[in-house]
């Protein structure tokens, strides 16, 4: 009684990992197919935006779908850190997208951005997306890569290769194979990498182009202030003349004004003192006049 017995627990057991093994493989494949998903259709909304968005970037810092930009270039950047941290070691089939709530979380995002005409600035959208992505990739980089390195193809015969020649064999012809063939690049990785180029690429032109502005501003600048330097010397010119003049008039009129005095006390009153304080009078509304002019410039 006892043999069947443990032969139907044996049987149970080995069922029961069976079902494990195949919820872990749909798993695996639903967590990198939503990756992948997820990058596909981040693209797709950052092409309709950049459809909308003038040529210039000028114009771009003022239009109303500059923040949606902002956000998706931001996306755009924590998609490629995930990339760079996981598929690695998921196109070796050593695991698969393990942060399936920082899918979710880009799914939030990215249907907040479509979905709202005039959003929250970037940093406030994406609080919750940068810390759960920072903490996963810190964690798998923590925690996992070191036990994935260990699987990782010609970790078990590196140690053949450093060290002494393995014993010959077809055995080990064929391992050395699988481990070259293993160890060139798929075609998903060589596009990705194209990718990447490429947006590299567009953002040098973006900087280039920023830089040009920039330079023939501070061109037009340079030359406001040549004339401004200009026009000051010219106005300083114009004072002077005028502070010379001044000093002629009151020149004048401190001669008038002593001969005049000088005659009222010689003669009383004759004839030419009238006329002397007429040119007096004058001298003196000149003056004046002179001032005047001088204040209002």
């Amino acid at each position: 009684m006892e043999a069947p017995g443990r032969i139907g627990r044996g049987a149970g057991m080995s069922l029961s990992l069976e079902v494990c093994k195949r919820m872990d493989l749909v798993c695996q494949r639903m967590l990198n197919q939503g990756f992948l998903k997820v990058e596909r259709y981040h693209n797709l909304c950052q092409k309709q935006v950049k459809a909308q968005l003038p040529r210039r970037e000028s114009e771009r810092r003022n239009h109303s779908l500059a923040r949606h930009a902002d956000i998706l270039a931001a996306v755009e950047t924590r998609l490629s850190l995930l990339n760079m941290t996981f598929m690695k070691y998921v196109d070796s089939n050593l695991c698969c997208f393990i942060p399936g709530k920082v899918i979710d979380e880009i799914y939030r995002v990215l249907r907040y951005v479509n979905s709202t005409r005039a959003p929250q600035r970037a940093h406030e959208v994406l609080q919750e997306l940068r810390d759960i992505s920072s903490m996963a990739m810190e964690y798998f980089d923590e925690k996992i890569v070191p036990i994935l390195k260990r699987k990782l193809p010609g970790s078990d015969v590196s140690g053949r290769l450093m060290g002494s020649p393995p014993v010959p064999g077809p055995s080990a012809a064929l391992t050395t194979m699988q481990l070259f063939s293993k160890q060139n690049p798929s075609r998903q990785e060589v596009t990705k990498l194209q990718q990447q180029v490429k947006t590299n690429g567009a953002g040098v032109t973006v900087l280039r182009r920023e830089i040009s502005e920039l330079r023939t501003k501070v061109q037009e600048q340079q030359k406001q202030l040549q004339d401004q330097d200009q026009k000051l010397l010219e106005q300083t010119q114009i004072i002077g003349e005028q502070n010379a003049r001044l000093a002629e008039l009151e020149r004048k009129l401190r001669e008038v004004m002593e001969s005049a005095v000088g005659t009222s006390s010689g003669s009383g009153q004759s004839e030419e003192s009238p006329r002397k304080r007429r040119k007096a009078t004058e001298a003196i509304d000149s003056l004046r006049k002179s001032k005047r002019l001088r204040n209002r410039k």
